[in-house]
């Protein structure tokens, strides 16, 4: 599955599962926009890259923002040439029990993960559209599928992240775009790593492959949806979770 001669723009690509998507289109040979809120993150992952012998800018963003988000796209355009996958993975979490959820916490996720994705793929569609060529891959989540306690803000958004998915799959598939979500379980990360022991164990004891994920598992994901492989796929959530949800 090479990607010589593509160019991938993953979206909070400055740590996690962004960093890992990002370093694997590289190490598959495509060019790569390291896009983040962060931008010495970006830099970081940005100078990974290119060591590794591609093209690879860093760029800051904020994904809520409609004007961020064509900069980002326009100098993506500017600088690697063109835009041929996009990956919107840049989220937040404010977890809170509902009744206890300020208004304010459920607009600030809504806005990063779900109109941050509508905004990224509106500016890169048009450029997609005039190629006659391009993949979206959208980062949902389990709890989008089941919804989880204290997620009220998160699991909506990565729901109306679906949603979305299905809509722009439709919309764009007579210009040979695709779009696909992954919908990740629970992965080992910073998060997870810093949960008490016991609670960790009983976390792993409802995953029937009796293990958290990990970033790889989740890049592997976006790269086989972004490939030739997968060109007949579209509108699909592929749920990479361990058997935790089926």
């Amino acid at each position: 599955m090479s990607f010589a001669g593509r160019v991938a723009l993953i979206t909070g690509a400055g740590r996690g599962i962004g960093r890992e998507v990002a370093l694997k289109f590289a190490a598959e040979g495509a060019d790569v926009a390291v896009a983040d809120l962060t931008l010495e993150a970006a830099e970081d992952v940005a100078a990974e890259i290119r060591a590794m012998g591609v093209k690879s800018l860093a760029l800051k963003v904020d994904v809520s923002s409609p004007e961020d988000a064509l900069k980002m796209v326009t100098d993506t355009v500017e600088g690697l040439g063109k835009i041929d996958i996009l990956v919107n993975n840049a989220g937040i979490t404010k977890d809170k029990l509902m009744l206890r959820m300020e208004e304010s916490d459920w607009d600030c996720v809504m806005s990063v993960n779900l109109k941050g994705a509508f905004n990224c793929t509106k500016a890169a569609a048009r450029v997609m559209a005039k190629a006659r060529y391009g993949r979206v891959i959208n980062i949902a989540s389990i709890v989008g599928l089941t919804g989880n306690a204290g997620q009220a803000n998160y699991s909506a958004s990565k729901a109306g992240l679906i949603g979305l998915t299905k809509t722009t799959a439709r919309e764009f598939a007579s210009r040979s775009i695709t779009c696909n979500a992954v919908a990740p379980g629970f992965i080992d990360t910073a998060m997870t790593q810093a949960m008490p022991e016991k609670s960790r164990q009983a976390l792993t004891a409802q995953i029937p492959l009796a293990r958290l994920g990990s970033s790889d598992d989740v890049a592997e994901g976006v790269i086989f949806l972004a490939s030739d492989k997968a060109s007949y796929i579209t509108g699909h959530v592929l749920s990479i979770n361990g058997g935790m949800y089926m």
